[in-house]
């Protein structure tokens, strides 16, 4: 039976060290960015960004139909500024138990229902609440176009999660190897 080695090295640390030693690891990660799930999402934010903007320089609290708008426009914008740092500072790493291209998938499948939703809203009712050729019908008539774009996008979106999430075109190396995103 062999016996224990008379002189051992260990070490210890607390929990205060540990936690600041992560902190300091924290850097964006931007091969995400140049990904297409990053780039998707960047676009994500601009279109979504600009049909929040349009609507908002309205008076569209006198139409209930641009109050959906606005929720739909807003939310999702918000939301995807949170997942957009999950992923940018590979967060969604650390959180390991989380399904994150199930969790991504269903959110981009949502996302792109509600932008439907909305785009169809949006569009039907520019006729119905402004003088064509005044500002703000050019401006809800914008905002439907940039609405369809952001639609296409987070349908883009969802097309490329659910290839993530049904592992079509990797193996478990090289998509552990990419972060998790093409």
């Amino acid at each position: 039976m062999a016996e224990f080695p008379a002189k051992v090295s260990t070490r210890t640390s607390s929990p205060a060290q540990g936690a600041g030693a992560s902190v300091s690891a924290l850097r964006p990660d931007l091969g995400f960015v140049r990904s297409s799930l990053g780039a998707l999402m960047l676009l994500q934010l601009v279109l979504g960004l600009l049909v929040w903007a349009l609507i908002a320089d309205t008076p569209y609290h006198l139409y209930p139909a641009y109050g959906w708008v606005m929720f739909v426009a807003v939310f999702l914008w918000l939301v995807t500024i949170v997942v957009f740092i999950l992923y940018l500072f590979q967060l969604h790493m650390k959180l390991h138990m989380v399904p994150w291209p199930l969790v991504l998938m269903i959110f981009n499948v949502g996302a792109t229902v509600l932008y439907i939703t909305a785009f169809i809203t949006c569009s039907a009712v520019v006729d119905l609440t402004s003088l064509k050729g005044t500002r703000p019908y050019n401006q809800r008539a914008a905002a439907s176009f940039f609405a369809c774009l952001v639609m296409i996008a987070y349908g883009a979106s969802a097309f490329f999660s659910f290839q993530a999430w049904r592992g079509v075109g990797s193996n478990a190396a090289t998509s552990q190897m990419a972060g998790g995103y093409a």
